[in-house]
């Protein structure tokens, strides 16, 4: 590679010879031709030089790669450097198995849960459906003409067209707070008052089974709050109204406000039937049951502890739930303080 520069010399020194003696001649034409037919093998010389010298350069350099190679596996590591490196590889290998474990078994229980949330939303609508299609055809088939059946067959197929508007207003809710389209509107309020409106609200709901509802004696007063009331609103709601479907006659439902430094820490506690351990982590998915034919009889719509877990986390806040049978169940969540 080294020798080409001189033949690229010695081959410019031949080229130009002519050159000086058709100079000294006078004969042009002869000097154009023969400069035009040197020109291409000596541009060709140039450039042939030129690739060939990478060429080179690549070459070298892979060789001086592939020696560095060598070497990396020719070299003697120490016992302690080894045994590092072992322990590093291992370290990494036992946390990306980790990793993919985890993501496995996340997508293991989302599968599980799309299908059982699937089965279950058809299941809950086919309920109503089937409920007004019956009276609907009962009606055309000749019952409109009875007196005694035609308003009482409108007022059932009534309540579950109601059901169904309700179960899919609370599909939207859940949608658009999961979407984060529902917004927040946080602003000062008294937890404690909205508590009293609550209870006063849904205190005909409890004349059936003579469940009293109460706030606690020992419940901070009053106790400002930054939330959105409206929402909050419908958390207590939902809660007091589940804990006296599926409470006890005679039973009671309380509130309690705690202060906890920075937050309220807000309690709806029953002395009902409780529920058993196993049914807790799943109690705010979407349609869960623990009674599903005792909760379809009460008239639910199996979504309000699911919008009661989205509104609470869409405060940055969370809700939990403790029961044990037979001695009642307590809801807790907590709400930060206004400043």
């Amino acid at each position: 590679m080294k020798k080409l520069p001189l033949i690229i010399i010695a081959s410019f020194l031949i080229a130009i010879l002519p050159f000086f003696i058709l100079l000294l001649s006078g004969d042009f034409m002869s000097l154009l031709l023969i400069s035009f037919l040197l020109f291409f093998p000596f541009v060709f010389l140039i450039l042939n030089y030129i690739y060939k010298r990478a060429s080179h350069n690549q070459l070298k350099a892979v060789y001086h790669n592939r020696v560095s190679l060598k070497n990396v596996k020719k070299k003697q590591f120490s016992a302690n450097d080894n045994a590092g490196l072992k322990e590093e590889i291992n370290s990494i290998l036992n946390d990306w198995s980790s990793v993919s474990k985890q993501e496995i078994d996340q997508l293991k229980k989302a599968e599980v849960y799309r299908k059982e949330f699937l089965g279950n939303v058809s299941h809950e609508l086919k309920t109503p459906i089937f409920s007004v299609q019956g009276y609907v055809h009962t009606l055309i088939d000749g019952g409109i003409e009875d007196q005694d059946v035609n308003m009482l067959y409108l007022q059932k197929a009534s309540k579950g067209i109601d059901r169904l508007i309700s179960m899919v207003d609370d599909l939207e809710s859940i949608s658009k707070l999961e979407a984060g389209e529902l917004p927040v509107e946080f602003r000062i309020f008294d937890i404690y008052e909205l508590s009293k409106d609550v209870i006063d609200s849904v205190e005909l709901l409890t004349r059936d089974k003579q469940i009293k509802l109460y706030i606690n004696d020992t419940a901070v007063r009053p106790a400002y709050v930054n939330a959105d009331k409206d929402l909050i609103r419908q958390v207590l709601v939902n809660l007091i109204v589940n804990s006296v479907k599926y409470g006890k006659k005679g039973g009671s439902t309380g509130i309690q406000i705690n202060d906890l430094s920075d937050e309220y820490s807000i309690e709806v506690s029953d002395d009902g039937i409780g529920i058993e351990k196993y049914h807790l982590p799943r109690l705010f998915e979407r349609f869960y049951r623990v009674d599903k034919s005792r909760s379809r009889d009460e008239g639910g719509t199996g979504l309000g502890l699911a919008i009661v877990k989205h509104i609470i986390e869409a405060h940055q806040q969370n809700i939990h739930v403790e029961s044990e049978v037979g001695k009642g169940t307590t809801f807790s969540f907590t709400l930060k303080k206004s400043k």
